[in-house]
């Protein structure tokens, strides 16, 4: 956690809520910062001393800087035992400032964070302890040996607290926890009873590599864990910076320390540069872990990986190479001079460097950015890829993880329009959090056919090579897009269809459900009582003439009540004018019903204030199928219904037009005091507003019901139909 995102109220509220934990780091710090400075200044001079005296000419066991030399041996190269030994105080006191420099910085800058303070106690205690200086120069004074003793020992425990923890602070897993805590503990013990058999430095060599290389395997697996499963994009990044820092440093501590080997060298002044080259690779360490901790947001190490990898495999390449060379033409010439072979060498390497560094290069390359250096090979592999037999949706999974990978990019993603609703068809991620994506169009055939969403590599904005393979890539997808959609769009039709056959099952089924009803309740019982009626009007004809007429009579009107009640069900579900007179007859005979009592009471009251009708129909209109005819009709009855009754309109205009071969539009414009200013009830045996559109919509067609600026209310729908000429079967 970093207090710089915070406004300053929360600032000062954290600073009263400072943990306990904090608050002991901080004093660790302090305290072991200022002692292990004090005491390793004083005890330069006594470093320097050892040095000229014993270390340089006679050997000082395991704390010499290097091995013992001569003082001819060092003439011969320049130098002096006293220079000889400033130049090792410099690299170590050098060594020492820059770990504690860091360690400052992060202590000051990050005060109140635990991570920050437990970073400082390691870089301290490693600064102050790995040099030779503090070890040699008080070999001699056992209670200031035991001390720097101690802080080694504190730098090693804090490093596995520090890896295991870092950033968030929690062990992940959990069990991570038990090997650090049994290294712990073996160091600790061992700095107790130290030159005993529970010091672990005179334990066999198996097991002490054992109790080095568990606790190792324990941090590499809980960092690759940590970084999989439990990070967020930014502690990602810090993680990078952390991992990168110790495994350079371990690296070059390792290649470096094969090359401390006396025989190798005729020279001691190579000691001294081994010396400066260990100590300089080491600070990887400081530097890094400054920029995790303080530096997360402003640069991003990846390219610094790149960059290293190729100039570390660069170097072990032409050393290997060079190395070789020499063995090589050495016994090929069977002379003891070497400078032909070495002159050949050299040739060798110069003309390798460069296709070398090129092809480690573009190696590198591939690995961070992907294979934009080679857009044939990349072509070939995807045609490969597409050429298989998949369906339309595994094929554009496939082109979007192909993406992603050649780019070595954190997201991918494919998005078109189906139906008007844009949606993600494809996406393939590495599990990365997303802050930042850009978009691209796919063209195809001259139109959009969908878009590619990709995010940035980490650190890392598209290059112009990056920008150009994309264009060719999304130029191969155009046609894999455009086929997707077609295939969903065909298939969202499909299931339409089946929605659509359901649906009219079902009204079928309710249709038929409301028939029977109808015939069940109101006409069977009608029947059932006019047999009666006949049986007993039949009993009635000779014994009493007058009751078996009164039945009669009773029958009559029962049998033409029932006869009325058929009419009605038959007309509700198919108006028996359409059959008779078409479509537009059966429109004017309803617009004559509902004009002719308004014509009757203009006449009686002599006013022509009443409602005109004017019906405007095309001369030749086709042979409409059934549901289109019903549908136009109930349309248009219902609006001139709802005209007459409720609009107080002076003018009404029916048009009935069909635009194409396959729509017919109904258009009821009045002059009335307008839709929103009516409140239409239901009419008996109407449909009302709802049902208008629902009539429309359930042919396929638009209704719409507005209020006109000028006043009154437009009704306009649009039916699809099926002229004779477009279906055989009308």
């Amino acid at each position: 956690m970093s207090l710089h995102g915070l406004n300053p109220s929360l600032k000062m509220r954290f600073r009263k809520s400072q943990s306990p934990l904090t608050t002991i780091l901080q004093t660790i710090v302090l305290l072991l910062g200022l002692l292990t400075f004090m005491s390793y200044v004083n005890f330069i001079p006594e470093y320097y001393d050892k040095l000229v005296t014993k270390c340089l000419l006679q050997g000082c066991g395991i704390y010499s800087p290097a091995p013992p030399t001569t003082e001819d041996l060092l003439h011969a190269s320049g130098l002096s035992v006293s220079s000889y030994a400033v130049l090792f105080v410099i690299i170590d006191t050098a060594f020492t400032l820059l770990f504690a420099c860091a360690a400052c910085l992060i202590a000051i800058k990050g005060r109140r964070e635990p991570m920050a303070l437990l970073g400082s106690i390691m870089l301290i205690s490693f600064g102050a302890t790995f040099p030779q200086l503090v070890h040699t120069a008080s070999q001699d004074q056992q209670l200031w040996g035991y001390w720097f003793s101690c802080i080694s020992t504190m730098g090693w425990i804090s490093l596995f607290l520090f890896i295991c923890l870092f950033p968030n602070g929690r062990f992940m897993p959990k069990w991570t926890i038990i090997p650090v805590i049994v290294f712990a503990s073996v160091k600790i013990i061992s700095e107790i009873f130290k030159d005993t058999a529970l010091d672990h430095n005179y334990w066999p060599l198996p097991i002490v590599i054992a109790l080095f290389v568990i606790p190792i395997g324990a941090l590499i697996y809980s960092q690759h864990y940590r970084y999989r499963a439990c990070l967020n994009r930014e502690q990602r990044q810090q993680t990078k910076w952390i991992v990168y820092g110790f495994s350079a440093s371990l690296i070059a501590f390792v290649v470096i320390s094969l090359f401390f080997e006396p025989s190798l060298y005729d020279t001691p002044v190579a000691f001294v540069y081994l010396n400066g080259f260990l100590h300089l690779f080491l600070l990887i360490l400081p530097l890094t872990l400054t920029f995790g901790i303080l530096r997360k947001r402003l640069w991003d190490v990846d390219p610094v990986v790149k960059r290293t990898l190729v100039y570390f495999l660069l170097s072990a390449c032409i050393v290997a190479l060079y190395s070789l060379s020499i063995v090589f033409f050495g016994k090929m010439f069977h002379s003891e001079n070497r400078f032909l072979p070495s002159l050949i060498s050299t040739v060798v390497v110069a003309i390798l460097f460069a296709p070398l560094k090129e092809r480690l290069q573009r190696s590198v390359n591939r690995m961070m950015k992907g294979r934009h250096d080679d857009p044939f090979g990349m072509l070939s592999d995807l045609r490969s890829l597409l050429v298989k037999p998949l369906p339309p949706e595994e094929m554009l999974d496939t082109i979007v993880r192909f993406i992603r990978q050649s780019l070595r990019i954190p997201y991918a993603a494919i998005a078109v329009e189906v139906k008007g609703i844009d949606r993600i068809a494809s996406s393939d991620s590495d599990g990365e959090d997303i802050t930042e994506n850009q978009t691209f169009r796919i063209i195809h055939r001259g139109e959009e056919v969908g878009a590619l969403i990709v995010a940035n590599r980490p650190g890392e904005p598209f290059t112009s090579e990056d920008l150009r393979l994309l264009d060719v890539l999304l130029g191969h997808a155009g046609p894999i897009i455009e086929n997707f959609t077609m295939t969903s769009g065909m298939r969202l039709l499909a299931e339409d269809l089946q929605r659509s056959r359901e649906k009219l099952v079902i009204a079928r089924e309710e249709e038929r459900r409301m028939i029977r009803r109808n015939l069940h309740d109101e006409l069977a019982p009608r029947l059932a009582a006019l047999g009666l009626n006949a049986t007993a009007a039949e009993m009635y004809v000779r014994r009493d003439p007058e009751a078996a007429t009164e039945l009669l009579s009773e029958l009559r009107q029962v049998i033409r009540s029932t006869v009325e009640d058929i009419r009605t069900l038959v007309h509700d579900m198919r108006p028996a004018s359409l059959d008779e007179w078409g479509l537009v007859g059966a429109i004017q005979q309803r617009i004559e019903e509902l004009t002719r009592p308004i014509r009757l009471l203009e006449n009686e009251q002599g006013t022509t204030s009443g409602l005109n009708i004017e019906f405007r129909f095309p001369q030749h209109l086709p042979a409409l199928p059934a549901a289109a005819e019903v549908a136009a009709y109930w349309i248009a009855t219902e609006s001139i219904a709802n005209v007459a009754r409720h609009s107080q309109a002076t003018q009404c205009t029916v048009r009935l037009a069909m635009t194409s071969d396959e729509i017919l539009n109904i258009e009821i414009i009045d002059n009335g005091i307008g839709i929103d200013e009516l409140r239409i009830p239901f009419a008996n045996g109407g449909i009302g507003i709802s049902s208008i559109r629902e009539r429309a919509s359930e042919l396929g067609g638009l209704c719409t019901i507005e209020r006109l600026q000028t006043g009154g209310t437009r009704v306009a729908a649009s039916i699809p139909v099926l002229t004779e000429r477009g279906n055989p079967y009308l």
